[in-house]
């Protein structure tokens, strides 16, 4: 225990490995997929509109009449509003090519439009689902792909590769101590991340290079990366981008680890 103490105090003093762990003249190296999760509601497919909106109308054909009166004050805007959209509402139950979103969004914009001076004081403007990052292409802001998960990535200096944060194990670390003080080192102390697990993931054996490489899962909550000299860039990447990163062979070996979302 003193033992560990020691070394762990050590190690917040220095950033590179003096002892690495080396198994049948194996370098053990961890790497962290560290994601961001997705920070809203995905889009619905074609089929999963058309099921909604088929689900939507058989429930308003069974169901019974609102008694309008009962919920809204004869005359008021509400009551104008509601009647505006109600008719919208039927003209789409007659035709199986306006879904009753649709119809409500358009009634909704035809009734503002109509009535300017009335809904101006408690208008709702919706904000746009691509941000500015998206429009920029800016691949190492979190603003972006606000529907998907992304993923960390990094090149190395000496290096034109890319890969997930990873460095080497001492041999007085557990895999998730080196990962934490690897993601540490090379990425910064500026992120609130959280580990899942102590376990790894998923393993790759680099064939033209003697390590084994142990792969732990984290997720970042806030903060952003702030490289260290060993790293000459990063990215944050969707499932779908990484293969235009990452190698074949190496993507292969985590792809299954990795968010569809």
């Amino acid at each position: 225990m003193i033992r560990r103490t020691i070394f762990n105090f050590r190690r917040g003093l220095a950033t590179s490995v003096s002892n690495p762990l080396v198994i049948k003249n194996n370098t053990i190296e961890t790497s962290i997929i560290l994601s961001r999760s997705p920070q809203i509601i995905r889009d619905a497919t074609p089929f999963e509109k058309a099921y909604f909106d088929y689900r939507e109308k058989l429930e308003r054909d069974e169901s019974t009449t609102l008694p309008s009166e009962f919920y809204f004050k004869k005359g008021s805007v509400a009551e104008r509003r509601w009647k505006h959209e109600e008719a919208a509402r039927q003209a789409a139950m007659v035709d199986p090519s306006v879904s009753l979103s649709e119809a409500v969004e358009s009634s909704q914009s035809i009734w503002e439009k109509e009535n300017e001076g009335i809904v101006a004081a408690a208008k709702i403007e919706k904000k746009s689902r691509t941000t500015e990052a998206d429009i920029k292409h800016d691949m190492k802001s979190l603003d972006r792909s606000l529907q998907n998960t992304l993923y960390l990535v990094v090149k190395e200096s000496d290096k034109d590769q890319w890969h997930f944060p990873q460095g080497p194990v001492d041999t007085a670390e557990y895999l998730h101590e080196a990962a934490e003080r690897t993601l540490r080192d090379r990425c910064g102390v500026d992120m609130d991340t959280w580990f899942v697990g102590r376990q790894p993931i998923g393993f790759y054996k680099d064939m033209n290079a003697v390590s084994k490489v142990f792969f732990m899962k984290a997720r970042i909550f806030a903060g952003q990366v702030k490289p260290s000299k060993e790293i000459s860039d990063f990215a944050w990447l969707t499932k779908e981008e990484l293969p235009n990163y990452l190698s074949g062979d190496y993507y292969k070996a985590i792809k299954d680890s990795l968010s569809d979302i």
